[in-house]
């Protein structure tokens, strides 16, 4: 599968399938919490919560891909992730797109 962030493939004629999406909702345990509560103390990145949100794109980008697969679409277009904290300590990632075949 196709991914990308532009309206349209190199070289490619598309048509639109539809837009499809994937998503999760990760939340870290209370002993990461505690540890990026002294990294806020001494500054820096907080390791745990950046691998954490990797694992939760790759997840959401899966689902995003098998959303596609569904409709027997080649690429996805447009695809865009967001972000939003639905409760303390957990974050969902949305991966959206436009699904499109190829057209020869």
């Amino acid at each position: 599968m196709v991914l990308v962030n532009t309206d349209y493939i190199a070289g490619q004629k598309l048509q639109t399938i539809s837009i499809v999406r994937g998503s999760v909702v990760m939340t870290k345990h209370i002993g990461s919490d505690i540890g990026a509560s002294f990294k806020t103390i001494i500054g820096g990145e907080i390791n745990a919560y950046t691998d954490m949100l990797n694992n939760a794109r790759e997840i959401a980008t899966s689902r995003m891909i098998e959303d596609a697969a569904r409709f027997g679409a080649d690429a996805i277009v447009n695809v865009r992730y967001t972000t939003s904290s639905v409760m303390q300590g957990a974050s969902e990632i949305l991966a959206v797109g436009t699904a499109v075949k190829f057209i020869h």
